[in-house]
């Protein structure tokens, strides 16, 4: 069969354009994203919270994974146009919290932050003093997974279990380790709710100790869970400021924030607390 030159060359500019589209097609897209990360304290100000958003900053720009955007205040925890170039919420593909107490919120900001990660399918990551952040907050603390309520410990020689070495950011540790840091005792934690990355060792524990309120002995450290299409992650770790040097916690939060926006895959089915967890070691 011959062809005239002129469909031979429609042919070819059809089939030149059709690969065109099946290129573009398989190029992956702009997978930069970006990290909203908010550092303000009403009540005890943590020394760490500098360093740790300019650490969290820097690993941002070291894999060019996200740009950040560093914040003191809650203006941009809303979802409503905010005047000249000030972003909001719908600029985020997560936002990070290393804050504590009653921060200031109107209502319609309360229900944006909610939105963001149950409905928008965003990310959220708490660090230490963010488990004292609205602690009378009730659909807070259902989101983050629970809320302060006292450290027997204060800072000290934690004993530390790995519960899930598979999980991103979790490899560097050893199954058990000991790490000085600051560990809060949680409420409003329901282990059905949760994946628990890694708790504490209570046979290890001074367990008389009088501030110890649960009585199942289970204080989880870290943990990742769902929360309607969103992705929250909470650890207690980065109280001191040299531990932001330690590059077993960075790698840890950096994995963390990398999955809270979905550049990562993790099983966080919940799991019940080990039935050996503390025998033998109740006071």
């Amino acid at each position: 069969m011959k062809f005239s030159l002129k469909l031979r060359l429609c042919l070819l500019a059809g089939c030149t354009m059709l690969g065109g589209v099946a290129m573009a097609q398989s190029q992956p897209p702009n997978a930069k994203k970006h990290l909203l990360v908010l550092g303000e304290e009403k009540g005890y100000r943590h020394e760490a919270v500098s360093h740790a958003m300019s650490v969290i900053e820097q690993m941002g720009k070291e894999t060019g994974l996200w740009d950040t955007t560093l914040r003191t205040d809650t203006e941009v925890l809303t979802k409503k146009k905010l005047e000249f170039n000030a972003k909001n919420l719908n600029s985020f593909d997560a936002v990070l919290f290393y804050t504590g107490g009653d921060l200031e919120m109107d209502d319609q900001q309360r229900a944006d932050l909610l939105s963001f990660v149950r409905d928008d399918g965003k990310g959220f990551i708490g660090v230490h003093s963010a488990a004292i952040t609205w602690a009378k907050w009730p659909e807070f603390v259902d989101m983050l997974g629970g809320t302060f309520d006292e450290h027997p410990w204060g800072t000290f020689n934690a004993p530390i279990l790995v519960e899930d070495p598979n999980f991103p950011g979790l490899q560097q540790w050893p199954h058990e380790f000991v790490y000085r840091d600051e560990i809060y005792q949680m409420k409003g934690y329901d282990r059905s709710k949760i994946r628990v990355l890694m708790r504490l060792d209570p046979c290890k524990l001074d367990l008389k100790n009088p501030k110890v309120h649960r009585q199942d002995l289970d204080f989880a450290v870290t943990w990742a869970r769902s929360y309607g299409k969103g992705r929250v992650y909470y650890s207690t770790l980065g109280h001191p400021e040299e531990n932001w040097d330690d590059p077993r916690l960075r790698k840890m939060y950096l994995e963390a924030i990398k999955w809270a926006m979905g550049l990562e895959s993790a099983d966080i089915t919940s799991r019940p607390l080990p039935a050996n967890n503390a025998e033998g070691c109740k006071p």
